[in-house]
Formats: structure tokens, C-alpha cells, sequence
């Protein structure tokens, strides 16, 4: 598998149910729940997710990147002058960490190891 391309979209959302009822009547997405706070959506081009909140949202969307090696890429991204905001974490399916990039802009890395 390649690295470090875009690999997943992450939304927030305020209520689950209402919003895959909009995006399966719009576009015909489906989903998969992984629990009550999270569902996973296909049949959009690209793979993503809802993850509820309580905040409101006012930059709902989160772009996930791949890479093999964790350690290896969360190195990289401190030396080119990148922070940490969530450090990695385990999830069905994998581990990941958050990061900020120079500009601001909050991204995320995962991998299934």
C-alpha cells in the first residue's frame, strides 16, 4: 500500500442518525456504526466517518492520510515542523496520531499495525 496519501475523510457530527439519514437519501451512501458515537461511510468515492459531538463545529472535517510506519512518519512531521495534537491511539482497526501542520491545519495519520 502506498503511503502517505489521503486515505479517509473524518466528519463531526451533532446527531448520527439524522445525518446518515441525509447523506443516504441524497448521495445513497451506506454505513457501518462502530458504536454509538461513530459511524463509517461507503459508496462516496472515498471512505470516511461521522464522529459525534457535543461542540459546535466549525471544522468538521478531518483528513486522514496512511503510512506503515507511525513512529517512522510522527518523527517526520515533528522535524518539518508539524505538532502532535493527539498522540497515537489505538481504534478498531489500527492506530493513529493527530497533527497540525505549519499552517494550522489538523490532519491525521493511521495504520492497521
Amino acid at each position: 500500500m502506498e503511503t502517505t496519501r489521503i486515505d479517509y475523510i473524518e466528519f463531526k457530527s451533532n446527531d448520527i442518525e439524522k445525518t446518515k439519514a441525509f447523506y443516504s437519501q441524497t448521495f445513497g451512501w451506506t454505513f457501518t456504526d462502530y458504536g454509538p458515537t461513530y459511524t463509517a461511510f461507503s459508496e462516496s468515492g472515498i471512505n470516511g466517518g461521522f464522529e459525534l459531538t457535543t461542540e459546535p463545529i466549525t471544522n468538521g472535517v478531518l483528513i486522514v492520510l496512511y503510512h506503515k510506519d507511525l513512529v517512522a512518519i510522527k518523527d517526520k512531521v515533528i522535524a518539518a515542523g508539524g505538532s502532535v495534537t493527539k498522540e497515537i491511539f489505538e481504534f478498531p482497526g489500527g492506530k493513529r496520531f493527530h497533527f497540525t501542520d505549519s499552517s494550522g491545519n489538523e490532519l491525521a495519520i493511521w495504520s492497521e499495525k
